[in-house]
């Protein structure tokens, strides 16, 4: 059986002690008592509700290379859209946070894969659409931070085609592309126009 090992981090003391109590008699899971770079896998964030400073708490852990769980005891929609923009893989109501509950949401986590009750699961869904909706569409971009004609451009010179063959293709000058290649790049802090290839199939937009 696999062990995870995990980080619970509360700025009350009485609650991390909790959890940890929870945990500790569990053959799956190591709480260890700080984060440490090369060894937590999982870290568990306790809090009321998603403010800021919970969010530099999961910014922080997530440099470090953890897989984020938040415990929250409350989440509105703007709430879970921050905690998910952190990094958070998996989130837990604080009155749900059984032992078998939080192992099988630390277990999902270390894994990779994300776990929300359905209901945020629903919501979440919903802000992204809304999102899509209302900003991004109207402006012409998608969620990787590229317009249409950004991404048709790249696909281009995925294919291996050069500037003045794309501007042929696309009935653009080659300064135009030439300025969008420029703009996809420094807008996004890529180095050079593989990288900027290199993005958008990693996003999975060509």
């Amino acid at each position: 059986m696999d062990q995870f090992t995990v980080y619970i981090h509360a700025d009350d003391p009485i609650l991390r002690a909790g959890l940890a109590t929870q945990l500790r008699p569990r053959s799956e899971v190591r709480v260890i008592d700080a984060p440490d770079p090369g060894r937590t896998t999982v870290a568990l964030v306790v809090a009321d509700r998603v403010a800021e400073p919970t969010l530099r708490t999961l910014r922080s852990l997530q440099r470090l290379g953890a897989r984020l769980v938040l415990v929250v005891a409350e989440l509105d929609d703007s709430d879970l859209v921050a905690a998910v923009e952190a990094g958070v893989a998996g989130v837990v109501r604080r009155a749900e946070a059984s032992p078998d509950k939080l192992v099988q949401v630390v277990r999902a986590a270390a894994a990779g894969d994300g776990a929300l009750p359905p209901d945020l699961l629903g919501r979440l869904l919903s802000q992204v659409g809304k999102l899509q909706r209302q900003v991004l569409w109207p402006r012409g971009l998608t969620f990787g931070g590229l317009a249409e004609r950004e991404i048709e451009v790249l696909r281009l010179v995925a294919d291996g085609l050069d500037t003045a063959e794309i501007a042929t293709k696309l009935s653009y000058s080659q300064r135009t592309i030439k300025n969008i290649l420029h703009d996809i790049t420094s807008r996004l802090h890529l180095r050079n126009r593989s990288h900027a290839v290199a993005y958008a199939l990693r996003h999975g937009l060509i």
